[in-house]
């Protein structure tokens, strides 16, 4: 049995540590997630070892920010799998940047935009703001998930220029990518100290042994 689970537009299968989204698009998958129906309707599977953000609510974040009619401006989305399930949860009103700079990932951007209306593919590089600002509104979220050494001043610098007053970021530190002869922990906490320079940290949440060396942080502006 499928039920609503406590984060906004999130279900989860009782008794059991697996999330789903309402399918934007019935009958379509993004990737090899599969499809459950009940009820007349159709969830999507959202695996925590493929998104960082489903591991960061199997890891008991109560609010990851996101909500229906939401614009989100995704940095870093790779071929689209968790920006499929932002997909989900800002629904038809709602709007997804999804920014990557490789444009192989791009190019499944693309195609996964053909059915998700609701999904604007960009390349772009994502520590270079301004050359894409003329092609983003302000923003209620922005979520980065970027495997690079100044990863944390790429969002601050995002979250500046785009993000409403009062908006969510949330950003996948990826401890490797910043320093491999320190301990994920100093990053984690070398981290937060840049981050709280600027937004308020609502949540943290660590996300092994789903994804090892991560952690998360949830913003407001």
């Amino acid at each position: 049995m499928i039920t609503k689970s406590r984060i906004f537009e999130v279900y989860q299968k009782a008794g059991k540590k697996q999330l789903y989204t309402l399918n934007l698009v019935p009958g379509k998958t993004v990737y090899d997630e599969r499809l459950v129906k009940q009820n007349g309707k159709e969830y999507r599977e959202w695996s925590a070892l493929k998104s960082k953000l489903a591991a960061a609510i199997i890891k008991g974040c109560s609010d990851i920010k996101i909500r229906k009619g939401d614009v989100v401006l995704y940095l870093g989305a790779a071929s689209g799998t968790t920006a499929s399930h932002a997909s989900d949860i800002v629904g038809r009103d709602g709007l997804v940047f999804a920014l990557d700079f490789a444009p192989r990932v791009v190019r499944d951007l693309v195609f996964v935009a053909e059915q998700r209306p609701n999904i604007a593919p960009i390349l772009a590089n994502a520590s270079l703001p301004l050359s894409y600002a003329p092609r983003i509104c302000e923003v209620d979220v922005v979520f980065q998930d970027i495997a690079q050494r100044n990863q944390i001043d790429i969002f601050i610098r995002n979250c500046r220029l785009f993000l409403k007053k009062g908006g969510f970021g949330l950003i996948a530190v990826k401890a490797r990518s910043i320093d491999v002869t320190k301990k994920p922990k100093q990053i984690f906490k070398q981290a937060r100290a840049e981050i709280e320079k600027e937004l308020n940290i609502v949540d943290y949440r660590e996300l092994a042994p789903l994804e090892k060396d991560h952690c998360m942080f949830i913003c407001k502006k």
